[in-house]
């Protein structure tokens, strides 16, 4: 159990640091690319993209690790695309209701941000060490293709409702302005 507190927390603290990089690369590298994987306004469907990307990202430098220390991983796609989504329901539980109440304000949401990886984190670390679900797995590896996919055509067209409105540009997307 002392173990197990330890990988969440590891990773709980690996996915919310990195999230901050990730939130800055479009920024810094705007592309097509770039576009498909990070936020590229500060609406909150492009922070739940970033949280995606980071949650992947994150989920290889464990595998590697976990490789690196002989650490046996099991059910890695089902964790992975698992934890993501898992993340980002927990993570819209949390903030929009906050949102909705008392508005945007960056330490509450940070914390909200946190609360939710940690939470995603210790539910799906279980499912790592059941056993191995082939077909699963298999699903899953489809499935964060298509999530990416999803991401990077609703930047572009985006659906016309808060989820997608950037508050600080007054637009959705990249180019469509609030009509």
């Amino acid at each position: 159990m002392k173990q197990s507190f330890k990988f969440i927390l590891f990773n709980t603290l690996g996915i919310f640091l990195l999230s901050f990089l990730c939130h800055f690369i479009y920024d810094w590298f705007p592309n097509t690319f770039t576009t498909i994987f990070f936020p590229v306004n500060e609406s909150i469907w492009e922070h739940v993209k970033m949280l995606f990307t980071t949650i992947m990202i994150w989920g290889i430098i464990e595998y590697l690790i976990y490789k690196r220390k002989e650490i046996p991983v099991h059910n890695f796609f089902i964790t992975l695309l698992g934890g993501a989504l898992l993340n980002i329901i927990i993570l819209l539980v949390l903030y929009l209701p906050t949102y909705y109440l008392i508005g945007e304000y960056m330490i509450l949401t940070i914390i909200i941000l946190l609360l939710s990886i940690f939470i995603s984190q210790w539910l799906i670390f279980q499912v790592n060490y059941k056993k191995e679900a082939k077909v699963l797995n298999t699903i899953c590896i489809i499935g964060i293709p298509l999530m990416f996919c999803l991401f990077g055509y609703l930047t572009y067209h985006p659906i016309k409702c808060d989820l997608f409105f950037d508050p600080m540009e007054e637009k959705y997307g990249l180019s469509t302005l609030n009509e």
